[in-house]
């Protein structure tokens, strides 16, 4: 089947869905927002203010806060699906319970359909995705590896922009996923009829680069310098507890630098072609398209 004709049958498939996105001005979530509603579903686009960003989705908005369970109701109430990114990360202490509790309400509220957005290889993730598969609905969780746009937006970002990433990934191996397929995949697997309920689907990229590769390829794309200072995951934290971080989020970040950035995920799903029927964006075509918007301009 031709990519055009998958579309055209997921769209089929999907109109009249309404589906709640968490996170919908965020880097996943909004494109989320706009392959749901591209495919032809009504998007309830859930963010702390309850805004969108100008142009991101033509559909409902409305106020959603994971730290805040007095505005989950109105979320997901009328909502036949849901995706489910928890903020700061799948792996923070607590993503468990509010994880499980949000998904336990929303089968309470009908809402048929479950798609937590995962790390790949992350320990952490466990006890947010068997909360998941606990709750009653049909569930999907989503692994993705690491996200290219982490480097164009984000907190990464101003260094990028200031000519130098310090980050605690040494020489390791990433097979950079690009964000608008990590949505695609999410989209296509929120289907009721995909076949993916009940299982968990792994993404990355399609080649494998280190920080130092993936920085080298955005500052020639861009013209200009960055370079990649490698530190340990120790520094890292001590870094961020300098800029005010507060010290549990410092603690998870520097565990999970030390665990996840160990090599151990250096290796290739085939998520985006089993489930999309084409190969993932590569990382070349990103850092070209956004150094082309004058993403890292100094």
């Amino acid at each position: 089947m031709t990519e055009n004709a998958l579309n055209t049958r997921n769209a089929k498939s999907m109109r009249d869905m309404r589906v709640l996105v968490t996170g919908a001005t965020g880097r996943i979530g909004r494109r989320v927002a706009e392959a749901a509603e591209a495919a032809g579903c009504t998007v309830r686009a859930a963010s702390r203010s309850g805004a969108v960003r100008s142009g991101a989705v033509r559909s409902e908005a409305v106020r959603f806060d994971w730290y805040d369970p007095s505005t989950w109701e109105d979320a997901l109430r009328g909502a036949d699906a849901a995706y489910l990114a928890y903020v700061p990360d799948v792996g923070a202490p607590g993503a468990g319970d509010a994880v499980g509790a949000l998904s336990r309400r929303a089968v309470e509220l009908g809402v048929r359909r479950l798609v937590l957005l995962s790390a790949r290889g992350e320990d952490q993730a466990e006890p947010a995705e068997r909360a998941v598969r606990e709750s009653g609905a049909q569930w999907t969780v989503v692994r993705a590896s690491w996200f290219a746009q982490n480097l164009s937006e984000g907190p990464l970002l101003d260094g990028m922009r200031a000519g130098e990433l310090v980050f605690p990934a040494g020489e390791v191996l990433e097979p950079f996923i690009d964000a608008r397929d990590v949505a695609d995949v999410v989209t296509a697997v929120l289907r009721p009829d995909s076949g993916y309920a009940g299982q968990v689907v792994e993404i990355s990229g399609p080649r494998l680069l280190s920080f130092r590769d993936a920085v080298g390829e955005v500052s020639a794309a861009a013209g200009r310098e960055i370079r990649y200072v490698p530190v340990s995951a120790r520094e890292y934290g001590g870094a961020l507890a300098g800029y005010g971080v507060p010290a549990e989020e410092v603690e998870f970040l520097t565990e999970l630098f030390e665990t996840n950035l160990d090599g151990h995920n250096a290796y290739l799903s085939e998520g985006v072609r089993e489930i999309l029927g084409r190969a993932p964006r590569d990382f070349t075509d990103f850092a070209r398209e956004q150094a082309e918007a004058g993403v890292w301009k100094g």
